[in-house]
């Protein structure tokens, strides 16, 4: 196995002040209010710490609400995937996709589709539009090399400074794209046919006689006055212990259950699903001890019988997936393709965690209770939302009853509580500035402008101290 090399870190260019534009959601034509900056790469850790106080990325833009100014208040919402059940409405959606696969039955009625909904549409045209605005004044091709050459030096003066403490979380690699290669991390089926040994389904009995069915119900209610005693019986007769019979469970079936449920032979239609590593900020990373397909940005994509009908856009992180963008075919929408990739992510998620124990969470992206289409985020539970101002986790059920009161809230309960990750030393925030990465306490004594101050704390407090810490912040 080849060596891993940790990532080059973040560089990025922050947009000072605020700025309001159109809002897809209520429509007002200034309403919403948002700060943001560029990223020219980033890593995958300083983005889960991002999304962690309120930012989220569209392309390499990342923005994050002013949620006590916007007009529609958007809180980041997260599913616990490993306790997640599918409601009744879910299972609907699952058993459509599932009778279409298998007889090529349309059902009838209202299409409960969600994500990529006309407001959907609006709210990211408006952030393309914010990013046509935007001043880019760091060429990041031009900067490898010197970025590179001064982190080196950097950390040799560090050395000679420190023999002991902590370690800067900085690594002479050069910034470059790693992403959009093209390559397949690996592809997975969603038709799945009986497994070998296994072409019976086993969640139905098998056809039995009538006296043989009376005796086994006598058995099992022996059994039942007698475990014990009975079970000894049974041995001693030489029953084996396999054919004892079993108690009937009222389990309700996994979300596993109702994905992967077997298909005949002769189904109308297949459905695959392939998965591809995708242009982005984030680089990708493969340490030993992740998911076997690495952090990163991905593309999953949907094909029908060879034709391609869906594209998430999902993020792999540390600790979470988390969803970006669905796109989809209108005329598949009768699939409800929203639900329908919002579950699949959420079942990739658990299966994620099986070999990554701290992957266990699946990030939805803004929950916006004051506008009633985009509510449906809520339906997935167990799930949290995070508290504008201290940035800790609540869950929804919490939540509700103070925002059908009011569009912005504070979550958290206890008055006294602030944000513990906000800017506490100023001086500790690292920057880009003329080819070399420093802390701000030595750029502000070269450079010598009373103005740098105020926007940086700005900045720090916006992304907090771990974040400003490790991210090179472009000064121009």
């Amino acid at each position: 196995m080849a060596s891993w090399s940790a990532p080059s870190p973040s560089l990025v260019e922050y947009f000072e002040g605020q700025s309001a534009c159109h809002c897809g959601y209520c429509k007002s034509n200034s309403g919403n209010v948002s700060t943001g900056l560029w990223a020219h790469s980033m890593t995958v850790q300083d983005y889960q710490d991002l999304i962690d106080r309120g930012w989220r990325r569209s392309g390499k833009y990342v923005y994050k609400p002013i949620m006590n100014q916007t007009c529609c208040p958007q809180y980041t919402i997260r599913c616990r995937p490993l306790q997640f059940q599918p409601s009744k409405s879910h299972k609907k959606v699952l058993k459509k996709m599932l009778k279409f696969l298998a007889k090529g039955e349309i059902s009838k009625g209202s299409c409960e589709d969600e994500p990529m909904d006309s407001t959907m549409e609006d709210a990211v045209a408006g952030d393309f539009a914010l990013m046509n605005k935007l001043d880019i004044k760091c060429d990041l091709k031009t900067l490898s090399s010197d970025l590179k050459g001064s982190i080196e030096s950097e950390e040799k003066k560090e050395k000679s400074i420190k023999k002991e403490g902590s370690k800067e979380l900085i690594h002479p690699q050069a910034i470059e794209e790693k992403l959009g290669s093209g390559e397949p991390s690996h592809s997975i089926k969603v038709h799945i046919g009986p497994k070998p040994g296994k072409g019976a389904d086993l969640s139905k009995p098998p056809c039995r006689k009538a006296k043989e069915m009376r005796k086994e119900r006598k058995r099992l209610k022996l059994m039942q006055q007698n475990s014990a005693g009975a079970f000894e019986g049974f041995q001693a007769q030489g029953q084996p212990v396999s054919l004892l019979p079993k108690a009937k469970t009222n389990q309700p079936k996994s979300l596993e259950d109702l994905i992967f449920e077997s298909l005949p032979e002769n189904s109308s239609h297949k459905l695959e699903f392939t998965r591809f590593l995708c242009n982005s900020p984030l680089e990708a990373e493969h340490p030993p001890n992740g998911p076997e397909c690495g952090y990163g940005s991905f593309h999953q994509q949907y094909w029908l019988d060879g034709k391609i009908i869906a594209v998430g856009v999902i993020d792999i992180l540390p600790y979470c997936v988390s969803s970006v963008y669905l796109y989809y075919d209108p005329d598949y929408s009768f699939l409800s393709l929203g639900v329908y990739s919002a579950l699949r992510e959420i079942a990739f998620t658990r299966q994620l965690h099986e070999k990554t124990s701290q992957l266990s969470y699946y990030y939805m992206g803004f929950y916006i209770h004051s506008c009633p289409k985009m509510r449906y985020k809520g339906q997935y539970r167990p799930s949290d939302l995070l508290c504008p101002e201290t940035y800790v986790w609540v869950p929804i059920e919490q939540c509700l009853p103070s925002l059908d009161n009011s569009k912005y809230c504070r979550f958290n309960q206890d008055p006294q509580a602030e944000d513990e990750g906000r800017c506490k030393d100023l001086d500790r925030v690292r920057v880009f500035y003329r080819r070399s990465a420093m802390p701000f306490g030595v750029f502000k004594n070269q450079h010598n402008d009373p103005s740098e101050e105020p926007a940086v704390l700005e900045y720090a407090n916006l992304v907090g101290q771990k974040c400003s810490e490790r991210m090179l912040l472009f000064r121009n």
